[in-house]
């Protein structure tokens, strides 16, 4: 099961594409990637801009039309996973994104979706997009990074003023220190609040009431990307139902199935959209 008016939704989504270093080489990621290959799954029509150098390989994302800006340099990350979380290094960063680098015509998009991974998207173009639903994941805006490039968090309260903008905010345990009371003081600032809990689901936060959405159990292969394969699903199903709840069960089943395979073969199969649409209608 398929929602027959899904490719009728345009989702722009706007940030770096990644070049993660892994045991096994350099491979591509980053929101766009992972949001943009999720949404196109669910049958949209994706328009994603970008920065990268001109030696990134993108033929990934080959459905999904690019608005791609030259750079000395793409936005290059290690994860390192350790008992006690994710370590992650930068090694380079492409150019930022602003208002200008928006192409003529791609104002009107249904759904707006702005990923940074590496503060580089403007955060003013949160009120450029009259018309869309608008839903952030400000983990790029809550990162910063040392001289050897080592990543460190900042607090939320440093984007308070950007949250009231947003319709939907999608944001992980991780990018707020594992602190459930960060959660709780953002969620007022927010329309809707979705905090990613790994493993454990996710909780919303809509209209003065919390909700804790658990997610499938299954056996964890490789994390990376879970968090923007809920968001884009989250995102798309809360614009077709206007039910932040539903949209929450519907994101966690494609989120819980993308952790058991590893790099942009995480994004949803058929298979799997048509069972998370089996679990959320009747």
């Amino acid at each position: 099961m398929t929602d027959p008016s899904a490719n009728s939704i345009d989702y722009l989504v706007i940030g770096h594409v990644s070049n993660d270093l892994t045991p096994n080489g350099p491979i591509l990621g980053g929101t766009v990637a992972y949001a943009g290959r999720t949404a196109h799954a669910l049958g949209l029509r994706v328009r994603a801009i970008t920065a990268t150098d001109k030696d990134i390989d993108l033929s990934q994302l080959e459905n999904i039309e690019i608005h791609h800006m030259p750079s000395t340099q793409s936005t290059t990350f290690e994860n390192r996973y350790t008992s006690k979380g994710r370590i992650q290094i930068l090694h380079g960063r492409a150019s930022d994104i602003s208002y200008e680098d928006i192409p003529r015509g791609w104002h009107s998009a249904d759904i707006v979706h702005l990923g940074p991974i590496a503060d580089e998207v403007d955060t003013t173009l949160i009120e450029s997009f009259p018309g869309a639903l608008m839903c952030i994941t400000p983990q790029g805006w809550l990162r910063r990074w040392d001289e050897k490039g080592r990543v460190h968090l900042t607090g939320w309260d440093q984007i308070s003023d950007l949250l009231p903008a947003a319709d939907v905010v999608v944001v992980s345990m991780e990018d707020l220190a594992e602190d459930p009371q960060s959660a709780q003081d953002m969620a007022p600032c927010c329309k809707i609040l979705a905090v990613t809990d790994a493993a454990r689901g996710a909780n919303v936060f809509w209209s003065g009431e919390e909700r804790h959405i658990p997610a499938p159990e299954v056996e964890e292969v490789d994390p990376t990307g879970s968090g923007d394969i809920f968001a884009a699903a989250f995102f798309v199903r809360l614009y077709q139902t206007d039910d932040p709840w539903e949209a929450a069960l519907f994101a966690n089943y494609l989120a819980a199935a993308s952790v058991t395979r590893r790099g942009l073969d995480s994004t949803p199969t058929m298979e799997e959209i048509r069972a998370a649409y089996h679990q959320v209608t009747p």
